[in-house]
């Protein structure tokens, strides 16, 4: 298996996994802000857990809009939409995976040309 499929692999996880727990909260409460926010921050572990997230998406948007020039990414806004739609979760795989298909292109692509 090569090491963008095991990204893909984690897309669907990091997806699967928290709307798992999401999904059902949603049916219960609807699309409550407000009680969201409140219960996500109830207790010190769970804020801890929150805060930890949103430091990790902020670091994960710097590091995209960095890697975007040095890779040449038309399309490094989707995984800060994924991110923020889904959570880091989502977000890091899928921008790893983006990452790693151009790098795998630009390595095969000398050896293509070397064979003509």
């Amino acid at each position: 298996m090569r090491l963008r499929h095991l990204y893909l692999v984690l897309c669907v996880l990091g997806a699967v996994v928290p709307y798992a727990q999401f999904i059902p909260w949603l049916f219960q409460h609807g699309l409550n802000a407000s009680l969201f926010v409140q219960e996500l921050f109830a207790t010190r572990i769970g804020a801890f857990f929150g805060l930890d997230v949103v430091v990790s998406a902020i670091a994960l948007f710097v590091f995209v809009l960095a890697e975007r020039r040095a890779i040449g990414s038309r399309y490094f806004w989707i995984p800060i939409v994924a991110t923020i739609v889904v959570g880091v979760s989502l977000g890091l795989p899928l921008f790893l995976y983006m990452r790693q298909r151009k790098l795998d292109a630009s390595t095969a692509e000398p050896v293509a040309s070397a064979n003509r």
